[in-house]
């Protein structure tokens, strides 16, 4: 059975998508953008896509805790980056959210992101 999934804790849909949708024991999340739930902007701080890679990671977390799971139900990432030279950066990020098991994952550069973010994230995780 196919289930939408929504939280106050992460952005809300800008298009004719979900944020997620839960069928069976998969979660199936879309893109998730930096932006801040609470006032609707990208994060900010001194390292703007560190802080942005930030943000998407919280709000993936967001979404995982909305359906009791956490990072390590996350079986695939797809990181989504407007230049590939933030790489590194991204991924020491992306590190701290997991434990020792990493999932599978694929790195693609993008010509563009929506609202012209420098980072995106999906994720498929499984209980």
């Amino acid at each position: 059975m196919k289930r939408v999934v929504n939280t106050d804790l992460a952005p809300k849909a800008i298009g004719p998508y979900s944020q997620a949708i839960r069928c069976g024991n998969f979660l199936f999340m879309s893109g998730q953008l930096p932006v801040d739930p609470k006032t609707g902007e990208f994060a900010a701080g001194d390292d703007e896509v560190v802080a942005q890679a930030h943000q998407s990671m919280t709000n993936i977390k967001n979404i995982l805790e909305s359906e009791d799971m956490n990072f390590d139900n996350v079986v695939k990432t797809t990181v989504f980056l407007s230049d590939i030279n933030n790489f590194a950066k991204v991924n020491e990020v992306y590190q701290e959210y997991f434990g020792q098991t990493f999932p599978a994952r694929s790195c693609i550069e993008v010509g563009n992101l929506p609202k012209e973010a420098l980072v995106e994230i999906e994720v498929i995780a499984y209980k």
